[in-house]
């Protein structure tokens, strides 16, 4: 069973699913880093309930000497080009967005990643090689109640041309727009109540994408050193899509936009009930949105369903203190 949230056909409300859940079963993912340009091994394990979404980081020299970085805000530590979580110059996990997106999407509450290595393998550049995985073994539901939290009042950052915010609303909702001085891509809006159904059908399998232009300097940084058309969508000088199968969705890069701020803001630590809006934004201007979200202890509270009542419909929802997995700012 498939536990979580999900949009009630042709009524504007939603359904809470109110217990905690994990995976059924150990998966294993190889692949290059895009940034890295490393080979990495990846390993979901379930988890009990409570733990949340931990990164156990070990070097591929020395697989026992390992740290755990919880899936969280308090944990970010860089946001350039991708979400890193712990320091750059010590054990760290990058490029964690497309796989963070993928068990938000799918409702997974808890699981260990194991990562020899020091990013997430970026398979083919979105989540639908980490959602088909999860789908084909499961979940498992826990014995304990699911937590969210629930936009209170309206939250926004502004930085220079770009903006992202926070509004109420009853279920969980993404309206992102990016504009771009480009042909190939230029002004594009995605905006959808987020499902699972949604999710899969209409985000999944949106791709990261970069410019040839960039190319050098992004190598000189340090950046995209495992990026290939294998994995990226790439936009020529021409202004034209080099990929010879082109794009998956016509606009495919407004929906990466919006899969990797949903991967972003799961590190809230529990599913936001909600709905952020964002132009021109990324990985930093989401960080910065919900960091000023959680520092707000007015804007939001954390509610779950009734014990008694653990299938519940629209505004039954109790507050609850803050649970320990979730990562609060006060």
């Amino acid at each position: 069973m498939h536990a979580g949230l999900h949009g009630d056909k042709g009524k504007p409300g939603f359904v809470v699913l109110g217990y905690q859940t994990t995976i059924r079963e150990k998966l294993e993912f190889s692949g290059v880093g895009v940034h890295s340009g490393q080979e990495v091994m990846m390993s979901l394990l379930p988890a009990d309930a409570d733990t949340g979404i931990v990164f156990n980081v070990s070097s591929p020299d020395n697989p026992y000497d390992s740290v755990d970085l919880p899936a969280n805000l308090s944990s970010v530590g860089a946001t350039d080009l991708c979400t890193v979580l712990g320091s750059l110059s010590g054990p760290h996990a990058a490029t964690i967005e497309h796989l963070m997106a993928a068990l938000r999407a799918l409702n997974v509450d808890n699981v260990i990643v194991e990562l020899e290595g020091r990013e997430v393998p970026v398979m083919d550049g979105s989540s639908i090689v980490f959602v088909e995985a999860i789908q084909s073994v499961g979940l498992t539901s826990l014995a304990a109640p699911r937590c969210y939290i629930r936009v209170n009042k309206p939250v926004r950052v502004e930085m220079g041309a770009s903006w992202g915010e926070f509004v109420p609303y009853e279920g969980t909702r993404f309206e992102v727009e990016i504009d771009f001085d480009c042909e190939a891509i230029g002004r594009q809006k995605f905006a959808s109540d987020i499902t699972e159904d949604v999710f899969c059908k209409e985000l999944s399998r949106a791709r990261t994408f970069g410019f040839m232009k960039d190319v050098e300097r992004l190598w000189a940084a340090g950046f995209a050193l495992g990026s290939s058309l294998e994995n990226s969508v790439v936009i020529g000088d021409d202004n034209r899509i080099i990929n010879p199968e082109g794009l998956r969705y016509k606009d495919e890069f407004v929906r990466h936009k919006t899969l990797d701020a949903i991967g972003d803001l799961a590190l809230a630590g529990a599913p936001i009930l909600g709905c952020y809006r964002s132009y021109r934004g990324g990985h930093k201007l989401n960080a910065m949105v919900l960091q000023a979200l959680l520092s707000d202890r007015d804007a939001f509270d954390f509610v779950q369903p009734p014990k008694s009542r653990p299938r519940i419909m629209h505004g039954e929802l109790v507050a609850v203190n803050a649970p320990a997995y979730a990562a609060v700012l006060v």
